[in-house]
């Protein structure tokens, strides 16, 4: 005679690869805990994205002296270059105005001379009017250029940490499925085994229901038989 079989123990879940176990879930005393092992690499690269995020967000809208610097120094080199573009332009123009004038009167004192240079500094004046604005629509786009640089790179940096976290939740999930699947099988095999009866279990059973019905000794009878069937 023998009694139900005992309930089994917790059933643990793994995930390997190449025989490597990358997620595991197991019970430790009376919690389930799920377990995932990074490699080396992964771990340089996930320290390397959280401490770059931790050094690179307080300063991301600060200019250093450094990038201060840089960025003046482009928006001097975009300067000089619109200088000179102007000068190509005009100063040319004012030599031929002066050559022009030299040969058919001799002197600039006329007013031929002046109405046609006061045209060329009119336009020179504009040119450099607009070349101010140009540099100051400079010095906003190098600004944001280089905010936009550091924007990109904090995502970058977002993004690594986000895929290994999203990489960590679906091995646990599968270590988790392989337990659930593990500790389901448990439960119908522990439900199948005791569902089996044997002859004097189903005597007992019988024996029981009799005895049940002849009053308090015949239920007390009955209460023990049924304390004994587990034992059958």
């Amino acid at each position: 005679m023998g009694k139900s079989s005992k309930y089994p123990s917790y059933s643990g879940g793994t995930i390997s690869i190449n025989g490597e176990n990358k997620a595991t879930t197991t019970q430790q005393g009376n919690n389930i805990v799920s377990n995932y092992n990074m490699s080396d690499a992964e771990k340089n690269i996930y320290n390397y994205a959280q401490n770059s995020l931790a050094s690179s967000l307080p300063s991301v809208n600060v200019f250093d002296e450094n990038t201060q610097k840089n960025l003046q120094s482009q928006l001097d080199a975009y300067t000089l270059n619109g200088q000179k573009l102007i000068n190509n332009i005009y100063t040319p123009m004012i030599d031929d105005l002066k050559t022009d004038i030299a040969s058919r009167f001799g002197n600039f004192d006329n007013s031929i001379f002046m109405d046609n240079l006061n045209s060329i500094e009119s336009n020179r004046a504009e040119s450099i009017n607009n070349l101010a604005q140009d540099v100051l629509a400079k010095r906003d786009e190098l600004v944001n250029n280089e905010l936009s640089q550091r924007y990109t790179y904090l995502g970058f940096l977002q993004d690594l940490q986000n895929n290994i976290n999203s990489n960590i939740l679906n091995y646990i999930s599968g270590s988790q499925q392989n337990s659930s699947s593990g500790n389901s099988y448990n439960a119908q095999a522990y439900a199948a085994n005791n569902s089996s009866s044997s002859p004097l279990s189903n005597y007992a059973n019988l024996a029981s229901g009799v005895l049940s019905t002849m009053g308090p000794y015949g239920m007390a009878a009955s209460a023990a038989l049924q304390i004994a069937k587990n034992y059958v």
